[in-house]
C-alpha cells in the first residue's frame, strides 16, 4: 500500500515586532492556506500546516504548527521540508522587519518616528534552493498590476515548480476575502486560469494540477 502524499502548507502573514505591542504584517487572512489544507486532508495526505496568526480554527487532520514571524516560519518549515512532497507557499510573509526591536513599548512621541526596516529571510527562496528531485515546490505572488509577468519572474527567478498568481488589487478577491481568483503557472509556459470562485474550490483546482507535476 502507497504512503500517503506528504504536503507542507504555510498560511496567514507574518508578523515583524517594533516593540512588544506594535509590528509590521500585511492583510493576509490565512483562508487560502487553510483551504489547501483542509483539501489536501480531505485527500488523504499528511499535511502540516505552518501558520502566522490568523482568526481561523485548524483544519481537522492536519498538524498546525504556530509561527509568529517570518524566521519562525522558516525554522519550523524545515524539519517537514526535508521530508514532504509537495510544498506550497501560501503564506504573505512580510518583506522587512525593524533593524532593532525594542524590548519594551516605545514610548509615543511628539514628532515623526523614523524606522530602518532590513529584509526578513525569504522562506519560499531559502527552502526552494533546497528542493530535491522528485519534490514540487508551488509558491504565490499576490500582485496589484503586471500580474503574470511578475508571477513569472517569480517563478523562474525562484526556480520553482509551479506559482499562483493572484490579483490583490480586485474588490472582493485574495486577500482577506472569502473568494479568489487565480492563474496557475507552469513549466513550459502551461497556464490555467480559475475563478472567481470560493477558496475551497480554488484549493482543490490548484492541488489537482500541482500534485505529482513537476518542471523536470
Amino acid at each position: 500500500m502507497n504512503s500517503p502524499l506528504r504536503c507542507l502548507i504555510t498560511a496567514g502573514p507574518t508578523r515583524e515586532h517594533l516593540d512588544p505591542v506594535r509590528f509590521l504584517s500585511n492583510d493576509s487572512s490565512g483562508r487560502m492556506g487553510y483551504a489547501l489544507a483542509a483539501a489536501a486532508v480531505r485527500r488523504g495526505w499528511s499535511v502540516d500546516l505552518v501558520s502566522g496568526p490568523v482568526a481561523l480554527p485548524p483544519p481537522p487532520g492536519a498538524t498546525v504548527h504556530a509561527v509568529v514571524s517570518a524566521e519562525e516560519m522558516l525554522r519550523a518549515c524545515e524539519p517537514a521540508f526535508a521530508h514532504c512532497d509537495l510544498f506550497i507557499a501560501v503564506a504573505a510573509v512580510a518583506d522587512y522587519r525593524p533593524g532593532a526591536a525594542s524590548p519594551d513599548k516605545a514610548a509615543k512621541r511628539a514628532g515623526p518616528w523614523r524606522l530602518e526596516l532590513v529584509p526578513t529571510v525569504d522562506v519560499l527562496r531559502t527552502l526552494a534552493a533546497r528542493k530535491r528531485p522528485g519534490q514540487i515546490v508551488v509558491g504565490f505572488a499576490a500582485e496589484t498590476g503586471d500580474l503574470e509577468a511578475r508571477a513569472a519572474r517569480k517563478r523562474e527567478d525562484k526556480r520553482l515548480d509551479w506559482i499562483v498568481a493572484n490579483d490583490v488589487g480586485r474588490p472582493g478577491l485574495g486577500m482577506g476575502a472569502s473568494d479568489n481568483a487565480v492563474v496557475l503557472l507552469g513549466p513550459a509556459g502551461v497556464r490555467y486560469a480559475f475563478g472567481p470562485a470560493p477558496k475551497a474550490a480554488v484549493a482543490d483546482f490548484i492541488l489537482d494540477h500541482v500534485a505529482g507535476r513537476t518542471a523536470g
